[in-house]
């Protein structure tokens, strides 16, 4: 077989479904019916001699040849789209964009405001849609263009480009006029001090409930609920703590109080996270250095 024997659109094909695990997943991250999908994988099959993926349970598997061809097909597709990148201009003034990102509810409070404010100055027709993902398929979505870049904590997230945005660390959350809050005990004896507290806990930050479970609290938890939106107005209206990120936390309204003991798993890293693919994208370049300014 020769190099001008294949299409290219068929390597992306043979790129989606390594990735993606699934012939179906594939077909719809490059916008393709699935007999269309099946089609084309069927002409790759014969021109490689190798039947690249097998039936799996939830999808298919690579075969060891298609193994091998994965990484050098990767990078052959990302050099091809760097070099057409490299030609098209990005004009924040004049741009007509939609960026999507991925970020928490919390996230969302701490970066858009100003992130928004700056686009609307910079790109008045650029727009910002926040499209959240699942953990563990936020690289895929990075890499097949679903989002354009994560924002978060978020350690479990490999083979991105990332730079660091914000060092926060967790506190504890009161009403103002909280008993506890008035003690001012620090250390050790303000850790023990927990013990007396109930919570509110946030389902989709696994993390503030890691730590209660670290601190033996788990029985202390009274609510949980999906957002931290929801936290100020709960606190305020009862005696119930809040694990949640400083730099959220402080910049509430008057009407709280902060604890800041020395929890487990207290200090974490705010990232800005995209794909390689796209790196040289001037549109991805430009938010990415305007985020860069105004949070790093």
């Amino acid at each position: 077989m020769h190099v001008k024997d294949v299409d290219l659109n068929l390597l992306r094909l043979f790129d989606a479904v390594f990735r993606a695990r699934s012939v179906s997943r594939a077909a719809e991250m490059l916008g393709l019916t699935q007999p269309a999908a099946s089609q084309g994988l069927t002409r790759l099959r014969a021109l490689l001699h190798d039947p690249l993926f097998i039936r799996a349970p939830g999808g298919v598997q690579p075969t060891p040849k298609a193994n091998r061809l994965a990484e050098p097909v990767r990078l052959a597709l990302v050099g091809i789209e760097q070099a057409l990148s490299e030609t098209a201009a990005f004009e924040p003034a004049v741009a007509e964009r939609t960026f999507h990102l991925h970020m928490s509810d919390s996230g969302e409070m701490r970066f858009l405001p100003a992130l928004m404010a700056a686009v609307r100055r910079e790109a008045p027709g650029v727009r910002l849609e926040s499209r959240r993902m699942p953990r563990e398929q936020i690289t895929e979505a990075l890499d097949n263009g679903l989002i354009d870049f994560a924002f978060g904590f978020l350690p479990t997230v490999k083979d991105t480009r990332r730079t660091e945005l914000i060092r926060d660390n967790y506190v504890v959350l009161l009403r103002e006029g909280h008993p506890l809050s008035a003690e001012r005990r620090k250390g050790k004896a303000l850790l023990a001090a927990l013990k007396q507290l109930d919570f509110v806990g946030v389902r989709t930050h696994a993390d503030t409930l890691r730590i209660l479970q670290l601190l033996k609290l788990q029985d202390r938890l009274r609510l949980v609920t999906d957002h931290f939106t929801v936290l100020p107005a709960i606190v305020r209206a009862t005696d119930l703590a809040a694990i949640m990120p400083g730099v959220i936390a402080r910049g509430f309204d008057d009407g709280y109080a902060l604890l800041e003991p020395d929890l487990p798993l207290r200090d974490f890293v705010v990232s800005l996270h995209w794909s390689r693919r796209f790196e040289i994208d001037p549109g991805n370049r430009w938010l990415r250095d305007l985020t860069v300014r105004l949070f790093a």
